[in-house]
C-alpha cells in the first residue's frame, strides 16, 4: 500500500485510539495501533510505520514506551481493516 491510502486510513478516519487489522503481502496479519511518535512524520513519507500490536496495548498506555511498537513497512501491507465488534 502507498504511504498516501495507509494516512487517509489513519489520519482522515480518526483512528488515532482504535485497534485494527493489518493484512500483510507474506506475513501473517497483526491487529494493532498506529502510534505518532516524535519521527511519525519522516517515517510516513518513507511509507514506515509504528505499530503496537493488540497484546502490548496496556504497557503502551501506561508507559508510551517506543520499544512497545514496532516499525513496519506499509509497502508489505495489503488491507487494514476495523475489528468488528462482535459482542
Amino acid at each position: 500500500m502507498t504511504n498516501d491510502v495507509i494516512e487517509k486510513f489513519v489520519e482522515d478516519r480518526q483512528r488515532s485510539s482504535k485497534i485494527v487489522r493489518i493484512q500483510f503481502k507474506t506475513r501473517e496479519a497483526i491487529t494493532g495501533l498506529f502510534i505518532v511518535a516524535s519521527d511519525y512524520q519522516e517515517m510516513k513519507k518513507k511509507n514506515f510505520w509504528r505499530i503496537v500490536a493488540a497484546s502490548k496495548h496496556d504497557e503502551w498506555l501506561s508507559t508510551n514506551n517506543l520499544s512497545c511498537s514496532r516499525l513496519f513497512s506499509g509497502g508489505e501491507f495489503s488491507k487494514i481493516s476495523d475489528l468488528v465488534d462482535k459482542g
